[in-house]
Parts: structure tokens; sequence; C-alpha cells
């Protein structure tokens, strides 16, 4: 599901239409014109002056049209590229918190999808840990590595974001609970298996998934909530560990306001 409209970037043969087609149209529009001018006259000139008014356009329409297709065809792909940026983490190539949220939400909110899916929370154990001991430069580096062992697990049409600091979130679509605890372990094994090494020492790293399942409709806020919560637990727990609950077992809290 795209999170804002797609940007259409013109191809090549889109540039050599414009180019011909464009040329045509002036081509066609000067000979009418200067038809309608010469058409009473009766001169031996007037296919000299036919020739001359379809030539001029060929000679300067065409470079123009080609010339300014290009120019767009570039401003098309200038903003695709804006576009990526302004939604993509450029430490870890997923989406950021704001595009993540977006296109999880735009999902959600559309009838057509299956109506069954999960979201995990996946945050790095003793992330702290690496940047005291190696630095912040070999935390990036950890973070990266992290990112791609989460998109090494993930199908095609899986969303994946990061939420800010060493928190990944993954939305995995027309999945139950116990399709997402297999995922989620999958993430968590391919991290364990990710080779860390900074000054050439090998660190171990792994992280720590809460997960919620949802087979009715539901909202990001509360698939955030219970999988935030899940995650919190998994930590309790002692790290590296998965939890993944369904979304129906948790009702959604309901707070009053004290008179």
């Amino acid at each position: 599901m795209p999170l804002s409209k797609t940007i259409a970037i013109p191809g090549l043969s889109s540039v050599a239409r414009w180019t011909v087609f464009g040329t045509l149209a002036c081509v066609l529009a000067s000979l009418s014109l200067t038809w309608l001018m010469v058409q009473d006259l009766e001169s031996e000139s007037t296919p000299r002056i036919l020739l001359a008014s379809a030539t001029l356009p060929i000679l300067i329409g065409a470079p123009l049209f080609f010339y300014f297709s290009l120019k767009l065809r570039g401003l098309a792909i200038a903003n695709m590229r804006l576009d990526r940026v302004a939604r993509t983490d450029g430490l870890t190539a997923c989406l950021n918190r704001r595009a993540f949220t977006a296109r999880v939400n735009a999902w959600l909110q559309n009838p057509a999808p299956p109506s069954c899916g999960a979201m995990l929370m996946i945050d790095a154990d003793n992330f702290k840990s690496i940047n005291d001991l190696y630095g912040h430069d070999n935390g990036d580096e950890a973070l990266t590595i992290i990112a791609r062992a989460i998109r090494s697990v993930l199908r095609s049409g899986d969303i994946v974001g990061r939420m800010g600091g060493e928190e990944f979130a993954a939305f995995l679509p027309g999945v139950t609970q116990h399709q997402a605890q297999i995922v989620a372990e999958r993430i968590r094994m391919s991290v364990i298996v990710a080779c860390f090494a900074p000054a050439g020492e090998a660190h171990p790293l792994s992280v720590s998934i809460g997960g919620a399942a949802f087979t009715e409709t539901t909202s990001f806020t509360e698939l955030f909530r219970i999988a935030d919560q899940r995650l919190y637990g998994a930590k309790h727990a002692g790290r590296n560990a998965v939890v993944v609950a369904e979304v129906k077992d948790h009702p959604k809290l309901v707070l009053k306001r004290i008179a």
C-alpha cells in the first residue's frame, strides 16, 4: 500500500513520444495557419512558403520538446528521490517512524486487505553497552546489521521501520498469531547468527521481540500498545526472547475522568 501518491517517472520512450508528437502538432499548426494565409494567392512561391512553414517547427520545436521532456523527467526523478529520503531512515534504510505509522494506518483503514495480521516491536538488547565499549560508529554498524537481519526474514509485502534509537517495528499482513511467533523467532535467530566484529573482536547481538496479532478491526495505537507491553515482558524475562499476544486477549483500556 503506497504511503502517498506514486510519482510517475516518464521513460525515455515517453520523452521520444512528446518530442515527435509535439513537433508534429507544431508542424500541422504552422501549415494550417500558412495555408489560410496563402490559399488565395496564385504564386509559384507558395510551395516554398509551405515547405518553410513545415521546416521551421521541426528545426526549432523538436530540440525544445526534447529538452523540456528531459527536464520534466529529471524533475520527476528528483521528486521521487526526495520522497524516498523523507520516508526513509538514513542509517538503516528502513522506513522512519512517521512513514511506518502512515503505511500501517493506511493498511488497517483499507477494507480490502485480509482481516488478520500482526505487529512486532523489536529492540536491540544491551545496546548501550555497545556504544560504551566500541563507540557510536560501531553502534551504528550494529543497527544496520540488525536491520538487514530483520529484512532477510520478512516477505516483500511486509513493512519494516525504525521507531527510534535501537527499536524497530515490523508489520506482517495476513498472518496468524502462530505465524507471527514463527517470524519473530526467525528474526531473533537471524540477529544472533549475524556477524558483528568491531575492531576484529566478535560481539554477540540479540534482540527482544514483542508482538500483537489481530483477527478483527483494530488500530495502530492498539497494536503498538500491546506489542510494546509484550516487548517489555520479553525484556523482563531475560532478553533475547519473543512474546506475541492476541489483541482480543487484551481489551482496550478505557480511561475515565474522576470527578
